[in-house]
């Protein structure tokens, strides 16, 4: 059977017009003639919305218990059993009730995909699994239901829902997303301009990554192999060289001139590992290439302008950006280079070939290539044997005599020439050459003891002689050379390996990075110096400690200035890498410029974090205050509302109110003040705790006590609440009025979600210094995933419910058991429901008494006194703590 088709309606926020879109095109498909059904729709309460459904037939959906409530879901067998060729399954990222048949309605999508059934769904950009944190850093609020954005990729189509901020906040406005009384939390918080501004651009660059993946597959499918330039991509090719910051601000030029190209660094390492380019000006140039806002790649190839062209082809690249050659003309005109043969093969994609400063001057040689690879032992052993090995040979060969010819004696000064060349190298092997070539002349070619010769053969043989000397000599200097190279890279490739480990693991990477370049190279002091702005950079600043200041440091004291260390790096115009202790070799240089480069890098990553962490408290508050005002703006209006409409009709004389009636006026404005008073002190409450202002008065409190005076506030519902406390339970040290907030919060928590005949149940124990306080509910509960969420201020804001206050009953609860010494945690009850956990530190029993002989004597001095009636009558309270206490 085929796989059925995904079409995905994607959208940047609720209410852009997905499932309106999804059900029009349901209903074009059902008139023409197309088996389609309904498998789940959720349409908000929207009307217009709902008539869309109107002539669709639509699968009954399962209803699921949980935690003794009913909920519903798509009936996945009822669809595979129905077997229509198109289902429509909004809202992708649902999670199913615990119970269901998938945990996700999407796993419930493939099974119908694989069933060979067409889905039309519905998503937005926030629940795409690689943008969540994206998300939560522009919006605030975390989103609990993702979909993994491949389900969303191997989608067949995505068409996007686009509209602007401003029309969507004209459709809220006007009731089409949400009811009236959120439509004020919404557009102050969640459905800000700027949130749907980033959301809508996050939606369009997300689509755009997908269309652009379509175009790739289909140009492999059809083995597409020209560009199709769909969007301007320029590759700048840097080769470590110091030309490469010229090459790539070129480039970054070239992409600026066209809105929404791309551009991509690419350096192409030698295959062989063995030559490479600076470390330190590579690490140097990915830095300026990432902060002018491209992308940096490396590949390894033995051909480069094949590796170059064979990357830019893959990347659809339109234009191509190369440094001019910095070879000499000799060596031009013996091969074309890189930047001839690139452009020569480059077919449709432009090359630039750039001008630089370093045109026509060679490479320079990263180990020297003036400086033999051998050791001076090795070089010495080689003249030596060259000195003195040759005239052994003569004299060997002189005693010989007519028994060897003039070949066997060649070959003989032959091998004595390759075996200098083996041990001495390049000089050397020159020397026994050339003088080998001489004793062979005036020794042993015709005519005898003197250096002429008389047959043309023998001038070739002494010539082959020569040349064969140079050429291993040679080979041997070239492969003691590579090995040299190659043992220097990998030590390079070790340390380097070993620095990014040791950066990405420490808490601190300056730090880190900077103690490992003082372990590597055995260095005193590293420091790092800092130029300050209101200086200017020049020679005469180096010496002054006024111009600089010390960003970081590790080893003993640090360098004020740059010209107080033994080497300097600088890495700009303002930053400087001063070291202390034994000079670096220079082919250490290297490195230790890519530990400054990264130095400066981690640097500028601490200040970003810094900023960011001083920034994040402010637009926390910010977040905060606008999520106040918004809050306000619904749930202070509505007490306030019902008091007051409950005032004006007592003091109305156009209607005649019956007592019953006064009384019920009366007690619905106190119900609605007491609410507002409450809510107000909440704010109060929490705005302390934010600004760290709230007092705390910590005294000994008895929980039996405590506890019923907190239920008496409730009401009528308090007097419901089950109470179990031991007689012999320790006293906790609390503040009372705090304690009373903590408790009536929690408790009305309780009670909300409770069912009616199984009210809360609040107990008490004492583990150690600790006096643990529980309240019990068998409510649905709250999964586990989702038990830090209720503990956020104004949680339910946004998409949320926002019918039943501003969400900051436990979020202060939580913040007051903290600023008492304890803690506030959730639990589920064994059951079914929701146990919060409220601990206390106790007050130790006075010496020689255990806890409950101190209880008991507690009890029986307050014996006879009245405590507060739990019905709600006044008693007068007791007179004095108990002695001891």
């Amino acid at each position: 059977m085929a796989r059925g088709q995904l079409r995905i309606y994607l959208g940047a926020a609720p209410g852009v017009g997905k499932t309106y879109a999804v059900l029009e095109e349901a209903q074009r498909r059902r008139g023409r003639g197309t088996d389609i059904v309904i498998g789940f729709v959720e349409t908000h309460g929207r009307q217009h919305t709902a008539d869309m459904l109107d002539g669709l037939e639509t699968v009954t959906r399962r209803s699921v218990d949980y935690r003794g409530a009913a909920f519903t879901e798509m009936d996945v067998d009822a669809v595979l059993a129905r077997a229509p060729q198109v289902a429509v399954v909004d809202e992708l990222a649902h999670t199913n009730v615990p119970g269901s048949r998938n945990a996700k309605r999407w796993q419930d999508v493939q099974e119908l995909l694989d069933a060979g059934i067409t889905v039309l769904s519905t998503v937005n950009i926030q629940h795409l699994e690689s943008l969540n944190d994206v998300v939560e850093q522009i919006t605030g609020i975390v989103q609990r239901e993702t979909v993994p954005d491949q389900v969303v990729r191997q989608a067949d189509q995505v068409e996007l829902i686009d509209m602007t901020p401003e029309a969507l906040r004209r459709r809220m406005a006007h009731g089409n997303v949400y009811q009236p009384d959120k439509i004020d939390a919404a557009l102050g918080n969640y459905f800000r301009v700027g949130n749907l501004t980033a959301l809508r651009e996050l939606a369009l660059l997300w689509l755009a990554d997908k269309v652009d993946e379509q175009l790739d597959r289909y140009r492999a499918d059809h083995h597409i192999a020209k560009q199709w330039e769909t969007r301007e991509r320029v590759v700048v090719a840097v080769t470590g060289g110091p030309e490469g910051e010229t090459l790539i601000r070129r480039a970054a030029r070239i992409a600026g001139r066209s809105r929404g190209a791309d551009l991509l660094a690419l350096h192409v390492a030698r295959s062989d590992g063995l030559a490479g380019a600076d470390p330190a000006l590579l690490a140097k140039q990915r830095v300026l290439v990432e902060s002018l806002g491209g992308t940096y790649h490396q590949v390894a190839g033995a051909d480069v302008p094949q590796a170059l062209l064979d990357f830019a082809r893959g990347v659809n690249a339109t234009q191509l950006v190369l440094g001019a050659s910095r070879r000499g003309r000799l060596a031009q005109i013996l091969s074309p280079g890189v930047g001839v043969t690139t452009t020569a093969l480059s077919g449709a994609i432009d090359v630039h070939l750039v001008p630089h400063e370093r045109i026509g001057r060679g490479r320079r040689p990263l180990l020297g290539s003036g400086v033999s690879a051998l050791s001076p032992a090795r070089r010495l052993t080689g003249f030596g044997l060259a000195v003195l090995g040759l005239p052994l040979l003569t004299v060997l060969l002189q005693t010989l005599g007519a028994e060897l010819s003039l070949a066997s004696d060649i070959l003989l000064f032959l091998a004595m020439v390759v075996v200098v060349a083996l041990i001495g190298g390049l000089w050397p092997a020159l020397l026994a050459a050339v003088a080998g070539s001489l004793l062979l002349n005036y020794f042993f070619t015709p005519p005898l003891r003197n250096f002429t010769i008389a047959q043309r053969e023998n001038v070739l043989a002494l010539a082959v002689f020569i040349l064969v000397g140079v050429a291993v000599s040679a080979v041997v200097d070239l492969a003691a050379r590579r090995t040299r190279e190659a043992a220097r890279a990998s030590a390079d490739a070790n340390t380097l390996a070993t620095v990014a480990g040791s950066v990405l693991r420490g808490a601190s990477p300056l730090q880190a990075l900077l103690e490992n370049l003082r372990e590597t190279f055995q260095l005193d002091t590293v420091t790092v110096l800092e130029r300050r702005d209101d200086v200017r950079p020049g020679p005469d600043c180096q010496g002054d400690p006024t111009a600089w200041q010390v960003a970081a440091t590790v080893g003993g004291q640090p360098c004020l200035t740059p010209s107080q260390g033994d080497t300097a790096v600088p890495v700009d115009d303002q930053v400087t890498l001063v070291l202390r202790g034994p000079t670096p070799a220079a082919a250490d240089r290297r490195i230790i410029e890519a530990f400054a480069a990264q130095a400066a890098l981690a640097l500028r990553q601490e200040r970003l974090t810094a900023e960011a962490a001083r920034a994040k408290p402010l637009a926390e508050a910010d977040r905060m205050r606008t999520a106040l005002l918004a809050a306000v703006s619904h749930d202070l209006r509505t007490p306030l509302a019902s008091a007051v409409a409950a005032v004006e009709g007592l003091r109305s004389d156009d209607v005649a109110f019956s007592d019953e009636d006064r009384r019920e006026l009366l007690a619905t404005a106190a119900e609605s003040l007491d609410r507002l008073s409450r809510l107000v002190a909440n704010l109060l409450d929490m705005s302390r705790l934010q600004a760290g202002a709230l007092g705390v008065a910590a005294v000994d409190v008895w929980l039996d006590e405590a506890v019923p005076t907190a239920l008496d506030e409730l009401g009528a519902p308090g007097r419901e609440v089950r109470v179990r406390i031991p007689d012999d339970l320790s006293a906790v040290r609390a503040d009372p009025g705090l304690l009373q907030r903590v408790l009536v919060n929690v408790v009305s928590n309780a009670l909300r979600f409770s069912p009616p005949d199984r009210p809360p149940l609040v107990t008490a124990s004492e583990h150690g210094d600790v006096v643990e306080l529980r309240i019990v509910d068998h409510g649905p509960g709250i999964p586990e995933e989702q038990r830090d969420h209720v503990f956020l201020p104004f949680q339910r804001l946004g998409d949320r419910d926002n019918d039943t206050g501003v969400g900051l009953g436990l979020a202060l609860s939580r913040g007051l058991a903290e600023a008492m010494g304890g803690t506030l945690l959730p639990e589920t009850t064994p059951g079914g429901g929701l146990t919060m956990v409220l601990n206390l530190p106790a007050v130790p029993p006075p010496a020689g008494l255990t806890a409950a002989e101190a209880a008991a004597a507690d009890r029986a001095f307050t014996e006879g006194l009245h405590r507060p009636a739990r019905d709600g009558g006044t008693g007068d309270p007791a007179p004095a703590t108990p002695p001891d206490r």
